[in-house]
């Protein structure tokens, strides 16, 4: 089954190009079948590439998927027109009243400030705690899993004297996860940080389990059972060549930036990178909606009630 997103987004003509099965909010309205209701709420500046992004691991699952956009009710993005958010954004606060299978919370460029010091912390802790009463499962991405991690559990980030960038070897710590089904032993991530969360810091917090790890870049997936959610650092969801603009764009500003570790070929910038994480990218996200799927209830409004479907 496809995903259904409004056929003007500008990722429906992307994914459709792509072979991704896309569905148009007129024609699934036509069918007899809940969708999952999946919420994404976006908190990177280029919002259209995130949203590309996400749809596109989410939309390869056989499951029907509905995907609501949302954004912090008061920020106003600078890099993403107006005209784009109002046509295809809700504010969190018009939309708190609904309840979602699920819901996917990314990274945002703001990692050297305190969570204090977000100019919508306030917002984004209601978000998080609104999330164990009206979401079965969430998914914390870098910085969005950073931010929960430490609201719910006290786990805090820790600033780096240098940028974790480029692919990084990681490792399968729990092969038996539903979340890791078809996973690798050792397999490429993306990583593009300057914060980490310490294996130390949570090690001894009893619901939560780490599922993949870097020796050289600490914890990457942590589940955290009592919340219903899991935790990612790194960045499975980049394109190829996501790391290449970052890049270019840091090279433009005139910083002092290493070549993104073990991406260009030969280490070499000039020529393309290769994707070697989108295999596992689709296998994370599509057992994560399978989990979902598996565990939610057929009626919206019971899915915290216990009665599994």
């Amino acid at each position: 089954m496809p995903i259904r997103i409004p056929s003007n987004l500008p990722a429906y003509d992307i994914l459709e190009n792509e072979g991704v099965n896309v569905m148009a909010e007129d024609v699934a309205n036509r069918q007899e079948i809940r969708p999952l209701q999946i919420g994404l709420l976006n908190l990177m500046p280029k919002k259209i590439q995130t949203e590309t992004q996400f749809a596109r691991l989410i939309g390869a699952s056989p499951i029907q998927i509905e995907l609501t956009l949302i954004r912090m009710t008061e920020h106003v993005s600078k890099n993403t027109s107006a005209e784009h958010m109002e046509s295809f954004y809700h504010a969190f606060q018009d939309i708190k009243h609904r309840k979602f299978d699920g819901l996917i919370i990314t990274g945002a460029p703001i990692e050297h400030l305190p969570f204090e010091e977000v100019s919508y912390w306030d917002e984004m802790q209601e978000v998080m705690d609104w999330t164990q009463t009206n979401v079965l499962s969430t998914f914390g991405v870098c910085w969005g899993g950073m931010a929960m991690i430490y609201h719910m559990n006290g786990v805090p980030k820790h600033m780096m004297p240098e940028k974790h960038f480029g692919c990084y070897r990681h490792k399968n710590l729990a092969p038996a996860s539903h979340y890791l089904r078809g996973f690798s032993d050792d397999f490429t991530v993306p990583v593009s940080r300057w914060t980490e969360v310490r294996e130390e810091d949570v090690r001894d917090i009893d619901n939560l389990d780490i599922l993949m790890h870097s020796d050289e870049v600490g914890p990457c997936l942590i589940e955290d059972k009592k919340h219903r959610a899991l935790y990612i650092f790194n960045h499975l969801e980049y394109d190829s060549d996501t790391l290449q603009q970052e890049y270019e764009r840091d090279i433009a500003k005139g910083m002092d930036i290493d070549v993104p570790r073990d991406y260009f070929p030969n280490d070499d910038p000039t020529q393309p990178p290769e994707n070697r994480w989108r295999s596992h990218a689709h296998l994370l996200y599509g057992n994560w909606i399978n989990e979902i799927y598996q565990t939610t209830n057929i009626d919206l409004d019971k899915i915290l009630e216990g009665d599994s479907k």
